[in-house]
């Protein structure tokens, strides 16, 4: 240190230098007993415990209390069924934390309470507060605003490439493809809102494996194999949001997957030039049976299995099912908290609203 330099605390809290023209013997000392005295460092186990206690001690309350029975309803819901992607659109969830309950969640099951969240790294109190709440707020939001109706839809938003409506209006049967990173659904849907068939095909785990060309060919041609023939075919579309690098392998699998599902279903394309494959928004489909919460989608399991239960229990029902597959489709939606089928479902949600927002409504 230059003389006749010396470092003084002012009241605001901040050090600064100033010059001091006395004999420097009256601040030497000062100097000296600084330099023997070193600030010994701060442990981090004591840093998170004291943390945490003060956490606690400002709230006095358990997570259970601070919100009702449906509020906590909607959050484990989105807790539970969110991607890492659907997560991290919420505030407090980005980076890390969304990262964290999807793999948290993988090993131990769904969360059964709020309180267990805290079990999940990076997770205080107060940071598992404000989660909630980030995850509450897009709700209060979404009960204010006016529903969407169908003459605010833009044809261009909904279904991509661009066609003619009246082709639209004239399918008589459509399948309807929904993929994710491990399954993958169709539904058969024709003009009367029947289910044709529906169904889950298997050994769609190409993340898992090699991610080379060959593998997805093989894969994806099998299970073209199986799908029926249609007037048209809907592939659900997903958007991603290129500041997520962590999510650029699951993008690319996507993208992947749709080429491939083009080119293998898209067989007349060369010889007509009219397209037989379309992709759906995913978003306008959940805003479409009222699944959106914020810019995340929730599951649509309770829709389908209302419209399973009013094809036999009234007479004129939103959607039709074969009495004969009736009882093997509900065998299909059972679930053990941990397998979600959420393809299967969104599938026939797809479906469905192909016809009532292209083909039924008047505005389309």
């Amino acid at each position: 240190m230059s003389f006749p330099s010396i470092l003084r605390l002012f009241p605001g809290g901040k050090w600064k230098y100033f010059q001091v023209s006395m004999c420097p013997s009256l601040y030497q000392p000062l100097l000296s007993c600084c330099q023997r005295k070193p600030i010994a460092a701060v442990k981090k186990t004591d840093f998170v415990s004291v943390t945490s206690e003060e956490n606690l001690k400002d709230t006095g309350k358990s997570l259970e209390s601070l919100y009702s029975s449906e509020e906590k309803s909607s959050i484990l819901q989105v807790l539970n069924t969110a991607s890492v992607n659907e997560l991290a659109a919420f505030t407090f969830l980005r980076g890390r934390k969304s990262v964290n309950i999807v793999k948290h969640r993988e090993k131990h099951g769904p969360f059964q309470d709020l309180e267990s969240l805290m079990e999940v790294p990076l997770f205080q109190y107060k940071t598992t507060v404000k989660v909630c709440d980030s995850i509450l707020q897009p709700v209060l939001e979404t009960k204010k605003k006016r529903k969407r109706t169908p003459e605010n839809w833009s044809l261009g938003k909904v279904i991509k490439p661009r066609i003619d409506k009246k082709k639209l209006k004239a399918a008589n049967s459509i399948v309807s493809i929904v993929f994710g990173k491990e399954k993958i659904a169709w539904t058969h849907l024709d003009s009367k809102l029947m289910v044709l068939g529906w169904q889950q095909g298997n050994n769609f785990k190409l993340m898992k494996e090699t991610s080379v060309p060959s593998a997805y060919l093989e894969t994806i041609s099998s299970v073209v194999s199986e799908i029926p023939a249609a007037d048209f075919y809907i592939l659900e579309k997903r958007t991603f949001s290129l500041q997520q690098t962590a999510l650029f392998s699951v993008a690319l699998h996507f993208h992947i997957v749709e080429a491939m599902l083009y080119s293998l279903l898209n067989k007349t394309f060369a010889q007509d030039g009219h397209h037989r494959v379309l992709s759906m928004s995913r978003n306008v489909v959940g805003k479409h049976f009222d699944l959106m919460l914020g810019n995340m989608r929730t599951s649509g399991m309770a829709v389908v299995q209302q419209f399973l239960s009013d094809s036999t229990l009234k007479a004129e029902s939103r959607v039709s099912f074969p009495p004969e597959s009736v009882v093997r489709y509900r065998s299909m939606m059972e679930t053990d908290g941990r397998e979600r089928k959420e393809e299967l479902w969104d599938s026939l949600l797809q479906a469905v609203a192909f016809y009532e927002l292209l083909v039924f409504s008047p505005h389309s």
